[in-house]
């Protein structure tokens, strides 16, 4: 919810069935556990999922190649797709949020997938760079849609995901935006012994007299079957209510169909940032508004990232 990029009135024209998600088809190096192509299902595009040595089913980039194969994983307990939408031209900011993923201690027993999310990517240069982005570290998603923030970019997103993944389907899909800084394993935690259906679980805000109409578009996640509906719910479209506050409108489609029943609010360990970065709490699961280089650095630095960083006499700390 942080900036609105103009949209186009070409997405207004698409119909549940007639979706189609052009995503960046890569040919990627090899990692630690070699690629593995996720999610070919007909609609004419394909992910290609890069699976790294981090964090217990985690993937991120990979930046080296080991000499032997590692030790089979353990069946992971839960799944989960993170969605950070974001804008192509915002390179640095992606490398800021994927360094901050894959430096993030294990989830135990966890697939967590993590994809920056844009729509159709139309300035010349910024398809090259993002190819070369894609290309590294596979883990760009393109959706069919005119590039915005509330003009059905989170509609294209909820309901691609289970086209895409259909082969492989996770357990939960999260929509967050890349000023949030979200403490995976505590996330993971949190949903590991959650019912697998029918939940709706983030920043609650009460409203109108009920307790959590909707989530804070800093990041939510729904189960797999909602997300599923949503791919498949005709009305959403008959009622052009994929226009207007995202979070507002996820909230009021689950709303009038009755789902999403499965309700958890976890604030105040998911927060917005104070103006004076003083409100840092230890058991954070999400912080918002990280608008620039300061505020993440100040959350980096709370949360002791960078405290692990090896002695090397060929950088100087102060």
């Amino acid at each position: 919810m942080s900036m609105k990029a103009p949209a186009g009135n070409s997405y207004l024209l698409l119909a549940p069935l007639g979706l189609l998600v052009l995503v960046v088809v890569v040919f990627l190096l090899p990692s630690l556990n070699g690629s593995q192509r996720v999610g070919s299902d007909g609609l004419g595009g394909v992910i290609c999922a890069r699976r790294s040595a981090g964090a217990d089913g985690y993937t991120a980039a990979a930046t080296a190649a080991a000499a032997d194969p590692p030790p089979p994983r353990e069946e992971p307990e839960v799944s989960l797709l993170v969605g950070v939408l974001t804008m192509p031209k915002r390179y640095e900011r992606r490398d800021i949020v994927r360094l901050a993923y894959a430096l993030q201690p294990p989830a135990v027993r966890a697939r967590v997938d993590v994809r920056f999310v844009f729509c159709r990517v139309s300035d010349p240069v910024d398809a090259q760079l993002v190819a070369l982005e894609a290309m590294r570290h596979g883990d760009i998603v393109v959706l069919n849609c005119t590039e915005n923030m509330n003009d059905g970019k989170t509609y294209a997103y909820l309901s691609s995901m289970p086209r895409l993944f259909a082969s492989a389907p996770y357990d939960y899909v999260m929509k967050t935006d890349d000023d949030t800084y979200l403490r995976v394993a505590r996330l993971v935690d949190e949903l590991r012994h959650k019912p697998r259906d029918d939940v709706y679980l983030g920043y609650g805000y009460a409203m109108g007299g009920q307790p959590m109409p909707f989530m804070h578009g800093m990041g939510y996640v729904v189960s797999w079957d909602v997300a599923t509906w949503v791919s498949t719910a005709e009305e959403i479209l008959a009622r052009n209510d994929t226009e207007g506050p995202e979070d507002l409108m996820v909230g009021k489609w689950l709303n009038l169909a009755g789902r999403g029943l499965n309700r958890y609010d976890l604030k105040p360990r998911m927060y917005d940032l104070s103006w004076d970065m003083d409100n840092f709490r230890p058991d954070t699961v999400a912080v918002h508004m990280l608008k620039d280089n300061r505020r993440w650095a100040a959350t980096f630095r709370y949360f002791n990232v960078t405290a692990a960083i090896d002695p090397s006499k060929l950088h100087h700390s102060p």
